[in-house]
């Protein structure tokens, strides 16, 4: 655990997501606890709605940056994309709504990044991305799983809707690296 702060830039958040949260390095300070939901996925439920999604990469990764920042899914940043697959929709040139793909312990694969524009919530677009990543994933003989605030409700009944149930619960602790 003291090693983990020279892992850390000057000011960079470190997040953990731990059945007990680990003790703070030395050196570092506790930002944030807070309690998650972990949820798995054997099968995604078919949907309504179809819309066109478009792969994002390295021209969209400021666009991607902007829209996480806004609506604040969780880690993401500049380089998150890289970590696998995203998708988006766009409307009129702009990034409203994305999903992806993020850690892979063994077989399985974590959906992350779910984000929606506030402008353009209530669209079915969160569903609709997730079932094409969370479907991409199954198809490769992976297990989809997420993480979620415990407190978000409204996304926790959207994730049931698509098949996801809770596997257990979780702290995301975020330490940032002391001055």
């Amino acid at each position: 655990m003291a090693a983990l702060r020279n892992l850390a830039g000057e000011g960079e958040e470190l997040w953990f997501l731990e059945k007990t949260p680990p003790p703070v390095p030395p050196g570092m300070t506790l930002l944030r606890e807070t309690e998650c939901v972990q949820m798995t996925a054997c099968s995604i439920t078919a949907g309504a709605n179809t819309f066109h999604a478009v792969p994002l990469g390295e021209a969209d990764a400021e666009d991607m940056l902007a829209l996480a920042t806004l609506t604040a899914p969780g880690p993401f940043r500049h380089g998150t994309w890289r970590l696998g697959g995203f998708i988006g929709i766009r409307e009129e040139g702009r990034l409203v709504a994305m999903a992806g793909e993020r850690t892979k312990p063994g077989e399985f694969c974590e959906v992350s990044g779910v984000c929606t524009h506030p402008d353009f919530r209530g669209r079915g677009y969160a569903g609709f991305l997730m079932r094409e990543v969370a479907s991409a994933i199954l198809a490769r003989g992976e297990t989809p799983f997420l993480h979620c605030y415990a407190t978000n409700h409204g996304a926790i009944a959207l994730y049931r809707t698509l098949g996801f149930t809770p596997f257990q619960s979780i702290t995301a602790s975020v330490i940032r690296r002391d001055p």
